[in-house]
């Protein structure tokens, strides 16, 4: 799949999706596209303020828009199993649960759980989510789970030593660290799903390439100052970076296990096609290792083969 025209695919009327992170930059726009096909939206958000702002942008986009909004915040496992608790108490199926909420270069910081932030709002907190979602999901035809990764996943690795940066915090490398995660959480679950006969969702992930939104906040302003005309050339609007995860989502010869992201200049930009990931996001030894890992730190075990 090289192209996405999404006036060509159909409307979706009576399925459900999940959007973390749906008030702001990627996720909105993919909330907007999502709500455009008549495919219901949970908009899982953080801060509820923003979420009404943007529940009423989606709405002027589209006016026939269903949307509902749930709190969760990502960074903390409590506020997860709460989001979880309320999703399935009013629902019972899920067609596409898309992961993308993230923060990128805060400074440090532990949650109260003891986890590093980016880790776990980017990773720990998708995961845990989508473990106990993972019922009402495999009991969905065509369901989907998308995993947003990012290109920074090629220069990172995951450093069981010191997972949560305790030793030593790199802005960088730790989000490096949890995009690689994502991307590793994605194939190692779709080797799972197929290890336990769960035919009906597939596993896939995505990422943006290069793009100005919100993510971007904690980028120092000098670095952003300095890097400005550069990033004006290679990145490309939250509309456009979008349409990597619309295509997981709502492609029609998408498969368990696929990787997309956008086709230019070093995958920045570009109109969304297969994307390239790293060997190591391919190490099933490393795979089991996280999987595990995640299982101990979130309190939650699912899919064990």
């Amino acid at each position: 799949m090289s192209n996405l025209n999404l006036e060509e695919i159909p409307y979706q009327k009576g399925k459900i999706a999940i959007v973390t992170g749906a008030n702001a930059g990627l996720g909105l726009q993919t909330a907007i596209e999502l709500a455009r096909k008549k495919i219901k939206i949970v908009m899982a958000c953080r801060n509820i303020e923003k979420a009404e702002i943007a529940k009423e942008e989606i709405l002027k986009q589209v006016p026939d828009a269903q949307l509902d909004i749930i709190k969760i915040d990502l960074s903390e496992l409590s506020s997860v199993r709460n989001f979880a608790k309320t999703f399935l108490a009013k629902y019972d199926s899920l067609d596409l649960l898309i992961n993308n909420a993230g923060v990128m270069m805060p400074p440090y910081q532990q949650t109260k759980d003891g986890l590093e932030l980016q880790m776990a709002a980017n990773y720990f907190g998708h995961f845990l989510l989508t473990g106990l979602l993972i019922d009402v999901i495999t009991n969905t035809e065509n369901s989907r789970i998308i995993s947003l990764s990012s290109i920074a996943h090629k220069n990172a690795s995951i450093n069981f030593k010191d997972m949560q940066s305790e030793r030593k915090y790199l802005k960088f490398g730790a989000y490096g660290q949890s995009k690689l995660a994502c991307l590793i959480f994605s194939k190692e679950l779709q080797r799972r799903l197929e290890a336990n006969n769960k035919s009906k969702t597939i596993s896939v992930a995505a990422h943006p390439g290069a793009s100005n939104t919100e993510l971007a906040r904690h980028l120092p302003k000098l670095a952003n100052f300095l890097l400005t005309p550069f990033l004006l050339l290679v990145t490309h609007s939250p509309k456009n970076a979008a349409k990597p995860t619309l295509m997981a989502s709502l492609g029609n010869n998408v498969a368990g296990g696929d990787y997309y992201g956008p086709q230019g200049f070093m995958e920045m930009n570009g109109d969304p096609g297969t994307a390239k990931a790293e060997p190591k996001a391919y190490d099933v030894l490393v795979a089991k290792r996280l999987w595990e890992e995640s299982e101990k730190l979130t309190g939650i075990n699912f899919l064990n083969y």
